[in-house]
C-alpha cells in the first residue's frame, strides 16, 4: 500500500515563527441536550467505590529464553611431514631429519635465518618488556569501606539425585575453571542409582559442565596438578587413587590397585613439589599416609602409619581426615585426625610431635601463606590458630558457634584474614586486625550445610560447596582482597605476642602441676608413715610369735635327741657332776632340777616378759628385741652345753 502525505502549507511558511494575538472567544459548535438519551439512563444507588491509601502499582515479569553455550576444542597434531613419513614412528622421523640436515639448501637457510633470529633475541635481552618498575612500592591504603561480598555464579549438580560437593580445586592457569568432587559421605546410606561423576566447570558457563570425570567410585577429593593443568588427582570413596588427563577424555587414565590402596575413603590428596611434577601423597581414615608416583600408580612408594605411640601398629593408628603440605618446607607435612589431634610429621623421622585441643574431627588444616610457622585448624565448633613453638595449646581461637564448622582457608593475599564455613549454610570472613571476637562479615550463602571452601589465588573469588551439590561463587570487596598498610608487621607482632603469652601460661601451669604432684607425694608419704606406725605393734607381736615358734620347735627337737642314751658322757662324769656344771654356767638356777624340758622353761620366760609390756612403745619394742636376743643367746649356750 502506497502512503502519501499531503502538505497543506506553503513552502515559505515551513518553520515560520508563530505570532499569537489576543482576541475574543469564538463558539465553534453548540450541541443541545437530547431528552431521549436522558430517559435511557438508570440511577445507581448506592454507589460503592474502592479507595486505597497506597499508590497503585502494576507488576510485570519477562522471562527470557535460556541460552546454552557450548565450548568445543580443536586438537592440533604435528604437521609438515611428507605423506610417506609417519610422524608417530620415531625411526622414520629420525631418518627423515638426518636426510634433511645433510641437504645444502637446509644448511644455507639455517645460516641466513640464524642471524635474523640472533638479532631478535638480542633485542629481547636489551629491553625486558615484562619488567615491573614498581615492585617495591608500598600497597596503596584502601579507603575505609565496610566489608562485603556478592554472589557471582551458582553451579548446580546436574544429576537428579543430589550429592554433596565434598572438595573444590581451582585451575592453576588463570583460575578460569573449577573442579568439583561430588559424593555421598553417609556410610551405607547412598541412594540407589546415584551417579559417580564429578565435573569441571567453566566460570563463564554455569549451565553445563565443561567435562565430566567418570571414576569407578565417587570422588571425595580432587586436585589439579600445579605443574600440568591437564592432569587431575582424585581420592575415591573406596580408597583408590585415580588420575585423569583432560586431553584424553572423561575416563580414568591411571588407577591404583585396590590391594595396595587405602581401606577407607581418601579424605586428602596433595601434589608434592618435585622435579617431575608426578609425585603426590594421600591420607585416609584408615590411619595411613601414602606417597605415590603417577607414572607408576599401581602401588605406593612409601607408607607412614599415624601411630602416635611410634610402634607402627595399624590398629593403634589415628584416622587422617585432613592434610597440609607447604612447598617451602618440603620435608614436613601435617595431618588432622578424627580424634581431634594434629600430627606434625617428617618424611624421614615420621611422627615428630602432636597438638591437641579440638573435641572432634579436624576438617581443615592449613598453614598461613605468609608465616608458615602458624597454622589454622577447624574442628568441633571453633577455629584455632596454632604456633609450632607452643604445642600444649593454641595461641588464638574463635568463640564456640552454635553450628558445627566444616572448612576453613587463609586468604592468599592478606595474612590476617581467613574464611570459615558452617553447617547452617553461613560463610564467615574473619579479619583479626579489624575485629577479634566476631567475624568481620557473615553471609548466609544457602539454606543447607556448607561442606567445602576454596579461595582463588588473587583472593577475590571464593567457592563454597553445599550438601545438595550447589557450588556458589562469591566475590569479596576490595578491602578484603587487598593488602593493607603495615598488615604484615601487625599480624607478625600479634602472632609473636600470643605465642609468648601461651609460653608463659604453659610454664605457669607446669609449675602448678609440679607443686600439686609434690603435695600429693607428701600426702602419700604421711599416710604411709601413719600406716606403718599403726601396724608396727601388730608386726612386732607377729614377729615375736613366729620367732618363738621356731625356737620352741628347735628346742623340742633337741630335747627329743637328748632323751636318747649317750654312753660317752656317762663314762667321764656323773649326773651330779653335770648338774653342778649347769649351775656353774648359769643355765639353771640353784636348787632346781633338769627334769623340766628346756622349751617349757623358755615359754615361762617369754610369758613373764610379755606381762611386763602392757603398752609397748618404740623403746619397749627395742627392749623386747634385746630380750629376744638375750633369750636366743641363752638358748644358744644351752645348745652348746648339750653338744659338749
Amino acid at each position: 500500500m502506497e502512503i502519501v502525505y499531503v502538505y497543506v502549507k506553503k513552502r515559505s511558511e515551513f518553520g515560520k515563527q508563530c505570532n499569537f494575538s489576543d482576541h475574543q472567544a469564538e463558539l465553534n459548535i453548540d450541541i443541545a441536550p437530547n431528552p431521549e438519551l436522558a430517559e435511557q439512563f438508570v440511577e445507581r444507588n448506592p454507589v460503592d467505590t474502592g479507595i486505597q491509601c497506597s499508590v497503585s502499582m502494576s507488576e510485570h515479569e519477562a522471562n527470557t529464553e535460556r541460552f546454552e553455550m557450548e565450548t568445543r576444542g580443536v586438537n592440533h597434531v604435528e604437521g609438515g611431514w611428507p605423506k610417506d613419513v609417519n610422524p608417530l614412528e620415531l625411526e622414520q622421523t629420525i631418518r627423515f631429519r638426518k636426510k634433511v640436515e645433510k641437504d645444502e639448501n637446509y644448511i644455507n637457510a639455517i645460516m641466513q635465518l640464524g642471524s635474523i633470529m640472533e638479532h631478535c633475541i638480542k633485542q629481547n635481552n636489551a629491553i625486558d618488556i615484562y619488567e615491573e618498575y614498581f615492585n617495591d612500592e608500598e600497597a596503596v591504603e584502601v579507603t575505609e569501606e565496610a566489608p562485603s561480598a556478592k554472589t557471582i555464579n551458582v553451579f548446580r549438580d546436574p544429576q537428579e539425585i543430589k550429592r554433596a560437593a565434598t572438595h573444590l580445586s581451582w585451575h592453576p592457569d588463570g583460575n578460569r575453571k573449577l573442579a568439583v568432587a561430588y559424593s555421598c559421605l553417609d556410610f551405607q546410606r547412598a541412594p540407589v542409582g546415584m551417579s559417580n561423576d564429578s565435573y569441571i566447570w567453566d566460570l563463564e558457563n554455569p549451565n553445563k559442565p565443561e567435562l565430566a570425570l567418570k571414576p569407578s567410585s565417587p570422588l571425595v577429593t580432587l586436585e589439579y596438578n600445579p605443574k600440568d593443568s591437564h592432569v587431575l588427582l582424585g581420592g575415591c570413596y573406596n580408597g583408590q587413587i585415580a588420575c585423569w588427563d583432560t586431553r584424553k577424555g572423561s575416563l580414568v587414565a591411571d588407577l591404583s590397585t585396590i590391594e595396595f590402596s587405602h581401606r577407607d575413603p581418601v579424605y586428602g590428596t596433595i601434589w608434592l613439589q618435585s622435579k617431575t611434577g608426578t609425585e603426590c601423597f594421600s591420607a585416609s581414615t584408615d590411619g595411613q599416609v601414602m606417597w605415590w608416583d603417577i607414572r607408576k600408580i599401581s602401588e605406593p612408594t612409601e607408607v607412614v602409619i599415624m601411630d602416635i605411640t611410634r610402634k607402627e601398629q595399624l590398629e593403634n593408628a589415628l584416622g587422617a581426615i585432613s592434610l597440609e603440605f607447604e612447598s617451602t618446607l618440603p620435608t614436613k607435612f601435617m595431618v588432622g585426625t578424627e580424634q581431634g589431634i594434629i600430627i606434625s610429621c617428617n618424611r624421614k623421622a615420621k611422627i615428630v610431635c602432636t597438638f591437641s585441643g579440638h573435641h572432634g574431627p579436624i576438617y581443615a588444616l592449613q598453614r598461613n601463606p605468609f608465616y608458615p610457622k602458624n597454622f589454622l585448624t577447624v574442628g568441633d565448633w571453633t577455629a584455632r590458630i596454632w604456633s609450632e613453638d607452643s604445642r600444649e595449646s593454641s595461641i588464638m581461637w574463635t568463640k564456640y558457634h552454635m553450628a558445627y564448622l566444616t572448612d576453613a582457608a587463609w586468604s592468599p593475599v592478606r595474612p590476617a584474614v581467613f574464611f570459615t564455613t558452617k553447617m547452617d549454610g553461613t560463610l564467615d570472613i574473619w579479619d583479626f586486625v579489624f575485629k577479634q571476637c566476631d567475624p568481620a562479615l557473615s553471609l548466609k550463602v544457602c539454606d543447607e550445610a556448607l561442606f567445602c571452601l576454596r579461595v582463588q589465588d588473587n583472593g577475590c573469588l571464593i567457592a563454597c560447596g553445599s550438601q545438595l551439590g550447589m557450588t556458589t561463587l562469591l566475590e569479596v570487596s576490595s578491602g578484603l582482597s587487598t593488602l593493607q598498610r603495615n598488615e604484615r608487621n601487625i599480624a607478625s607482632s600479634m602472632f609473636e605476642r600470643e605465642t609468648r603469652r601461651e609460653k608463659i601460661l604453659e610454664a605457669r601451669h607446669r609449675e602448678m602441676r609440679l607443686k600439686e604432684k609434690g603435695k600429693a607425694e607428701g600426702r602419700d608419704e604421711e599416710q604411709r608413715d601413719e600406716g606403718l606406725a599403726t601396724d608396727l605393734e601388730a608386726l612386732v607381736s607377729k614377729a615375736e610369735e613366729e620367732f618363738f615358734d621356731i625356737i620352741f620347735a628347735e628346742l623340742k627337737k633337741q630335747e627329743a635327741d637328748a632323751i636318747k642314751p649317750k654312753p660317752m658322757p656317762d663314762l667321764f662324769c656323773t649326773s651330779g657332776q653335770r648338774k653342778k656344771r649347769h649351775h656353774l654356767s648359769g643355765s639353771l638356777p640353784l636348787g632346781s632340777t633338769d627334769k623340766m624340758p628346756k622349751y617349757e622353761r623358755a615359754k615361762q620366760q617369754h610369758g613373764r616378759e610379755k606381762k611386763q609390756r602392757q603398752q609397748p612403745s618404740s623403746e619397749e619394742v627395742q627392749v623386747a628385741q634385746e630380750g629376744e636376743e638375750a633369750t636366743g643367746e641363752r638358748v644358744g649356750d644351752e645348745e652348746e652345753e648339750d653338744l659338749a
